[in-house]
């Protein structure tokens, strides 16, 4: 019987289940991975000597993951995709397929660790091969040990830039661009959380060493604008554009590369929190998380949330908050323990820090004029800025939603992962109003949380 159900074995997920495990509680760890680490410390294999030039603290990664391991509290499913989530009498019914093989997974106390994936913005040829998202370029590097191209471009905004350029050129890759949207002198808006934190001022470092020993120079208020393939049909060059503080186009160069890596922030993956009926908020970059209280409890008692879900903020963050979660887990099931003020301390400072993160790095409404009537907005559906223009103008739709039902736009194999944000923000932008939480809650939630075959669903339980 296991008392503590938690999805998800990245960084928060490992330390709730370290957290559950040493309070007593015997605990369930279900990740769609075949190994342990999450994405955040993703390994290509169980052999780790060369992997750790990829990672800036394997060290901490290896500690949990081994931690994990030797808990004989701990049961491990790895591999295994939850695609239904239910919440009924206080029961959470998880439907997971593993090896192609559909199981049933009931339990009153769940810990949900799903973390983020990376937010795109559509622009011209932004689905053309080649164009990838930093998180998919570095995917590569640490589960598999592939280069996607020699001549990378790694542009959007946010400090993951770093890891990701450093990345590339320690695989022997060019990175042709280094290009932050935001301006450099941003993170002077808090210094106080800079001093506080002087770990991740460290951390930054070490990837700037990497990035100026190859002599790239990063260029700030800068962004990809446009893609453009050859003969072929994959990516050949991209256009490159100074921007203004709202993100609109100053002046254009094209520069030739055969890989784009382009992304701005993470958007939380909600999915099997919002199947589960919790109740999400709009965050303050505009995103959509899971609300908590302050013991990771989200507004279902026995359901609990740690990391990037409840807002974006960081490892050290998501290690903080799951371990409170995996304590308060413990204690719903009867084990005698307690969140320690120790705990909620390291909680708040990791918590300013994301915070700071979110003002030093917004994204401005002005990616919009990037756009021509041709760009797709929908990849899935190939549904066009025109499209979604002539849902509203002609059709009548008032809001996303309606749009949607019109274009099918976030109907396709991703289910409005990549485009949802996006549509929200077109349309709202078009009727000249404010996109609504309700609209941006709504643009997050899928009732099927992972595309399983057809096949698969008629041999389930």
């Amino acid at each position: 019987m296991h008392n503590v159900v938690i999805v998800g074995a990245g960084p928060a997920g490992l330390s709730a289940a370290i957290a559950a495990a040493a309070a007593g509680a015997p605990v369930l760890l279900i990740d769609n991975n075949p190994r342990l680490g999450g994405q955040y410390w993703r390994l290509a294999s169980d052999a780790v000597g060369e992997q750790g030039g990829q990672h800036y603290d394997l060290a901490t990664g290896l500690m949990l993951i081994n931690a994990v391991k030797a808990r004989k509290e701990i049961t491990v499913l790895s591999g295994a995709q939850i695609w239904s989530a239910t919440h009924k009498d206080g029961i959470n019914t998880l439907r997971v397929i593993q090896n192609g093989v559909e199981k049933i997974i009931n339990t009153a106390n769940l810990v949900l660790c799903t973390g983020a994936y990376d937010r795109t913005l559509p622009f011209p040829g932004w689905d053309i091969p080649g164009v990838m998202t930093p998180g998919g370029l570095q995917s590569l590097l640490k589960g598999h040990g592939v280069l996607a191209g020699k001549r990378v471009v790694v542009a959007g905004s946010g400090p993951f830039l770093l890891p990701v350029a450093a990345g590339v050129i320690k695989a022997g890759g060019e990175v042709v661009e280094l290009l932050e949207a935001n301006k450099s002198n941003r993170w002077l808006l808090s210094p106080f959380v800079m001093l506080e934190n002087i770990a991740k001022l460290k951390e930054a470092f070490y990837y700037i060493k990497t990035i100026s020993q190859a002599k790239v120079r990063g260029r700030f208020s800068s962004a990809v604008v446009a893609a453009y393939k050859n003969s072929e049909g994959i990516l050949e060059s991209v256009d490159v554009a100074k921007i203004s503080r709202n993100f609109k186009i100053k002046k254009v160069r094209n520069v030739k590369c055969d890989v784009a890596a382009v992304g701005w922030g993470f958007t939380a993956d909600t999915s099997i929190a919002g199947a589960l009926g919790c109740s999400q908020i709009v965050a303050k970059d505009g995103g959509v998380v899971v609300k908590t209280d302050e013991n990771q409890q989200s507004s279902i008692a026995g359901i609990f949330v740690a990391g990037e879900i409840t807002g974006i903020g960081g490892a050290e963050l998501s290690m903080a908050e799951g371990v409170i979660a995996g304590i308060s887990a413990a204690q719903f099931v009867g084990c005698k323990v307690e969140v320690l003020k120790a705990h909620r301390k390291r909680r708040a400072k990791k918590q300013r820090f994301a915070d700071a993160l979110i003002k030093s790095y917004p994204v401005k409404a002005g990616w919009i004029t990037w756009l021509n009537e041709q760009t797709l907005i929908c990849r899935c559906e190939e549904v066009s800025t025109q499209d979604l223009k002539q849902a509203i103008s002609e059709l009548g739709a008032t809001d996303s939603r309606t749009a949607k039902l019109l274009t099918r736009c976030g109907m396709g194999l991703c289910q409005g992962r990549i485009c949802g944000r996006s549509v929200v923000d077109l349309v709202a932008s078009e009727l000249n109003i404010s996109p609504t939480d309700t609209d941006r809650i709504s643009a997050a939630n899928r009732p099927i949380i992972s595309p399983i075959p057809l096949g698969v669903l008629a041999a389930g339980e």
